[in-house]
C-alpha cells in the first residue's frame, strides 16, 4: 500500500479526525513504573557512555570521539522523554514531569519552560497558513514565492537548503537560540528558564573544563550535541514536510483534521524507533498529545486504520527534502523546480 493509498475512509473528514480523540483517550494514562523504567534505561547509559568517552580519551581522542557519537543517540532518546514530559504524558504528577523535563532540558541545552510553550503554539497552529512562525519551519506557498524578490526567493532557498536545514540549523538552533527565549521576550517566566538553564549549563560545563581541559567539550560534548541536535531537527522535518501534508486558511483550518493529516507516520527500523521514542508515530501524537510515547505502538495496534495512515518510509523522508512549497490549488508540497512549473503554466 502507497503513502497516498494508505488513509482508510475513516480519515476522509473532519468529524472522523475529532471523533479519534475519544478513541485515544483511552491511552492516555501513564504508567508510573514504566516511565520511570524508560528514563532509567536512557539516562543511565547516558551518563556512563560519557564517562568511558571521558576515560577513552587516554587511550584514543578517536575512540572517544566515536563513543560520543553513540551517545548522541541516547541523548535524542532523553529529549524525547523530555518532549512527553511537556505535554504532560510522562507522569500523572504535571509537577514531576515539569522537574524532570527542567532537568533533561540542561543535558539537551533546551530551556524547558520556553520550549513547551513555543511547542504548545506549534500544536495549536500546524498547518494552519494565518498562524505560521513559532516553533516550526518556514514553509511559504507557491503564490507568495513568486510575489518574493530575487533577495527573498535567494534567502528563502538558503534557509530550506538542506545543508542550511540539518547542518549548520541544528548547530544554531540548540547552541545559540535556545540560549534566550526568542518569541517569548515580555515573560519573566520565560526569561528565568532560559538563564536558569544557562546557568546550570555554564557550571557543568566549567566542571568539565576544569577536571578535563578542552578535549572532552570538543571530542565529547559538542559531537553527541550537535549529531542529537541534527536527527532531532531531521525528525521534526518529516513529521509535517511530506508531500501531501496538511496546510489551509484559516477559515478552513480544523485542529483535529490538521492534526491526522498534516502529520506523517515515520516507519523506521525498531532500534531507530526505539531511540526516537516513536516519535515517528506523529499523526496519533498530534492528535492526543497526552498518550506516553510508549503507547503509541498499542494505538496502532488496536487501530489498523492508524497504522496505514501517512505511513512515510525513511526513502520517501530523504526525497521530501527536495519539497519546499506549498501549493495551494493542487494540495501539495513542491519543489523549487516543480513551482516554477506550475508558475509558468499561470
Amino acid at each position: 500500500m502507497t503513502k497516498s493509498e494508505a488513509p482508510g475512509p475513516v480519515l476522509q473528514n473532519s468529524t472522523a479526525a475529532r471523533d479519534w480523540v475519544k478513541v485515544l483517550a483511552n491511552y492516555r494514562e501513564p504508567d508510573q513504573w514504566r516511565s520511570t523504567f524508560e528514563l532509567g534505561v536512557t539516562a543511565v547509559p547516558f551518563f556512563l557512555l560519557w564517562a568511558l568517552a571521558w576515560w577513552s580519551l587516554s587511550v584514543s581522542y578517536w575512540l572517544a570521539f566515536a563513543i560520543s557519537l553513540v551517545n548522541a543517540a541516547f541523548l535524542l532518546r532523553l529529549f524525547t522523554i523530555q518532549h512527553d514530559c511537556g505535554h504532560g504524558a510522562f507522569f500523572s504528577n504535571r509537577h514531576v514531569s515539569d522537574w524532570v523535563g527542567r532537568g533533561l532540558g540542561v543535558l539537551t541545552l533546551t530551556p524547558y519552560d520556553v520550549w513547551r510553550r513555543t511547542h504548545s503554539i506549534h500544536h495549536s497552529s500546524a498547518g494552519n497558513l494565518a498562524r505560521r512562525g513559532m516553533g516550526d519551519i518556514h514553509t511559504a506557498t507557491v503564490a507568495e514565492y513568486e510575489e518574493m524578490s530575487k533577495f527573498q526567493r535567494l534567502t528563502y532557498r538558503l534557509y530550506r537548503n538542506p545543508v542550511t536545514l540539518f547542518v549548520f540549523g541544528p548547530g544554531y538552533l540548540f547552541l545559540l537560540q535556545n540560549r534566550l527565549p526568542l518569541g517569548l521576550m515580555n515573560g519573566l517566566r520565560y526569561w528565568v528558564s532560559a538563564m536558569g538553564t544557562n546557568l546550570v549549563l555554564f557550571i557543568a560545563l566549567g566542571l568539565v573544563w576544569y577536571f578535563g581541559g578542552l578535549m572532552p567539550l570538543l571530542l565529547i560534548f559538542l559531537p553527541s550535541t550537535l549529531l542529537a541536535a541534527a536527527a532531532g531537527v531531521w525528525l521534526f522535518y518529516v513529521q509535517h514536510q511530506f508531500e501531501e501534508t496538511f496546510w489551509e486558511i484559516d477559515e478552513n483550518w480544523q485542529l483535529h483534521e490538521a492534526a491526522l493529516h498534516g502529520s506523517s507516520h515515520y516507519v523506521m527500523p525498531k532500534v531507530l524507533q526505539w531511540f526516537s521514542a516513536n516519535i515517528g508515530i506523529h499523526h496519533v501524537h498530534h492528535l492526543y498529545s497526552r498518550i506516553p510515547f510508549y503507547r503509541l505502538t498499542e494505538v496502532l495496534r488496536d487501530h489498523s486504520e492508524l497504522a496505514e495512515a501517512n505511513r512515510l518510509t525513511i526513502g520517501e523522508s530523504i526525497a521530501s527534502a527536495r519539497l519546499h512549497l506549498w501549493d495551494e490549488n493542487s494540495k501539495r508540497l513542491l519543489s523549487f523546480r516543480e513551482a516554477q512549473l506550475v508558475l509558468a503554466k499561470a
